[in-house]
């Protein structure tokens, strides 16, 4: 990436205004033409959402959209419609225990909907308090019920099995994190409590232990900050086996918006811990012991995402994908979604650049002011990016919002418009949540409000 340090987030205003304009009108689209029946909206086809029976894990990110479009615009209608869908329709999602996608669908609804209750952005009603505070405590121990014992710790198995660890899981790890600070006790086999809060951290300790190299030598392909997607155990005694990949190219190259996910995961945690008083770490090591675990993994993260990323931010789907080469010095130019060879991946950049931004800003307020400007402003430039042609979205017949995101390039899921060689031109639930979620955290920046966190649903 070649970062503009000049770049200031009020410069983005009137990108802002566009980019909500825009939304609002996609939002509306996707509920008009858009039947609910044939499951969960995943990702476009030549402009139209379509669904992908593989895990349901995208719907709190369509309704999630709409509370994120009424927290930016005030739009009431926006946030009636996320409410009554979420009470219609996001059950099934809570008491879900063969995904490892909570903290996505969950927090992205009834999470968010607390938040506003809290912010004072919505009228106080203690039954409705209630009633999302239970949901995401029922789904912070439906996703810690998905457990696998390893010397030293534990991790929040994947859809694979008790023997795959996902490095996107990392995410998930918040909605542990709020059932705790809402002070529900998960309960097992006779009635063992278990910690949801160690769960938790065991996850992100695994996390960054096996799924984020560090350039110490652990194979061929130690470089400091590339991730895989999936780390491989033997689950007759725990031990760790080999890298893999589900959705990138192989084990020993670095999917994009797995990378992302670990950026962006570790960042948010960090800024948890930073309010965290120390005894809730005691028998767990000590909160600076996980203090230098999270951010020596988002630092690592974030320097490889700058450096394996063209000068625009925009990143390919992956790092090893095996036509790059094809495309020659792409790092020294902006990424080309048009091209023969190889996808670009947008919701990798809009995932990332939150991440850059948090742990910039983390940073900064430790006073490590040098390093917290590279990683600010390099996803402050992102998101510059993000916010225009060719990656916004200004078709009205088109129901995406962020263009140019991909799936599952690997299975053949994506669509290759009429014309094209590789995927382009198409969006996911996914990317337009989270490019969302990327221009309200500016936006609340921007206009002085109260810092947007995931935890912000705890009072």
């Amino acid at each position: 990436m070649k970062i503009n340090n000049q770049l200031r987030p009020e410069e983005l205003n009137r990108k802002l205004e566009k980019f909500w304009t825009l939304s609002g009108e996609k939002i509306i689209r996707i509920s008009r033409e858009y039947d609910d029946s044939k499951g969960s909206p995943v990702f476009t086809v030549n402009g139209k959402y379509s669904t992908r029976g593989w895990t349901e894990w995208t719907q709190g990110f369509q309704f999630g959209s709409a509370i994120l479009q009424f927290d930016a615009t005030g739009e009431q209608s926006f946030l009636d419609s996320a409410k009554k869908n979420t009470l219609e329709k996001m059950a099934p999602h809570i008491s879900h225990v063969g995904v490892h996608d909570h903290g996505f669908n969950n927090l992205s609804t009834y999470g968010n909907l607390l938040r506003l209750m809290q912010e004072g952005k919505m009228p106080f009603n203690e039954w409705e308090k209630n009633f999302y505070e239970l949901a995401l405590k029922i789904s912070g121990a439906v996703q810690a019920s998905r457990w696998t014992s390893i010397p030293g710790g534990g991790f929040i198995y994947s859809f694979n099995g008790p023997h795959s660890l996902f490095v996107d899981t990392i995410r998930s790890c918040r909605i542990l994190m709020v059932s705790h600070l809402l002070g529900h006790v998960f309960q097992g086999e006779n009635d063992q409590k278990i910690n949801l809060f160690e769960r938790a951290l065991r996850h992100i300790g695994a996390t960054a232990r096996y799924s984020v190299f560090y350039g110490e030598g652990r194979d061929s392909y130690d470089v400091w900050g590339r991730t895989a997607h999936e780390a491989i155990f033997n689950k007759n005694d725990g031990n760790y086996r080999c890298p893999n990949s589900q959705q990138g190219y192989t084990g020993f190259s670095t999917w994009t918006r797995g990378l992302s996910w670990a950026m962006l995961g570790f960042a948010e945690e960090l800024e948890l811990l930073k309010i965290l008083p120390e005894k809730e770490f005691e028998n767990l090591g000590g909160k600076e012991y996980w203090e230098t675990l999270m951010l020596k993994a988002a630092r690592a993260t974030c320097d490889f995402f700058i450096e394996n990323t063209p000068v625009d931010g925009i990143p390919y789907w992956d790092t090893g994908a095996p036509n790059l080469h094809r495309l020659g010095n792409y790092l020294e130019r902006k990424a080309e979604p048009f091209n023969d060879f190889e996808p670009v991946d947008s919701s990798a950049a809009a995932i990332g650049a939150q991440g850059l931004l948090r742990l910039g800003k983390y940073l900064a307020q430790k006073g490590i002011s040098e390093e917290a400007q590279k990683y600010w402003q390099a996803g402050l430039m992102v998101a510059d990016t993000l916010m225009d042609e060719p990656y916004l979205s200004t078709d009205p017949g088109h129901q995406g919002i962020l263009l140019h995101t991909i799936y599952h390039w690997p299975n053949g899921w994506d669509n290759i418009p009429k014309g094209r060689k590789i995927a382009c031109n198409e969006s996911s639930m996914w990317g337009d949540y989270h490019i969302r979620e990327l221009v309200l955290y500016l936006q609340r920046i921007i206009n002085e409000e109260k810092y947007y966190t995931f935890f912000g649903c705890i009072k």
